[in-house]
């Protein structure tokens, strides 16, 4: 009789321990690829909202903030998987020099754990600066006066 408790505490609480190993892979996971995704998007965003007419006149690197939040929304919303809740917060857009803040508040799904059920807001914060090496001077072809 003794043996058979053993027994049923070590699988009782091999069945915990799956538990809670399944729910903070679901949570870190999340974050991970919040993180990545986010990143990626906030650059890519960020280079193509440059306004290339105002680099070629100055030299000087400006975005279109409408033009960033539009490409950031759309690029974000292609990429995310649709089983979670996503909120996108934009804080601190700058024109010049071009500078983004988002926020990424993401609620995962639902998990059933002894009767209840626990779901978790995640809070990713990205910020980006896009900086360029390149003056003006080097974009431009002296003989023919023509902006690469």
């Amino acid at each position: 009789m003794k043996e058979s408790f053993w027994g049923f505490g070590l699988v009782l609480f091999g069945i915990v321990l799956f538990a809670v190993i399944m729910i903070v892979q679901r949570l870190s996971t999340t974050n991970e690829q919040d993180f990545y995704l986010g990143r990626e998007v906030l650059a890519s965003s960020m280079t193509d909202a440059v306004d290339y007419g105002t680099f070629r006149k100055t030299g000087e690197l400006v975005i279109v903030k409408e033009k960033f939040v539009e490409i950031f929304i759309r690029r974000f919303a292609e990429s995310v998987p649709a089983d979670r809740t996503y909120k996108l917060d934009f804080y601190d857009i700058r024109e010049y020099p071009p500078k983004a803040s988002v926020r990424i508040r993401t609620k995962s799904t639902e998990t059933g754990v002894g009767g209840g059920s626990y779901a978790a807001s995640i809070d990713t914060l990205l910020s980006g600066v896009l900086e360029t090496v390149e003056s003006r001077d080097d974009l431009m072809d002296a003989s023919a006066g023509v902006y690469w």
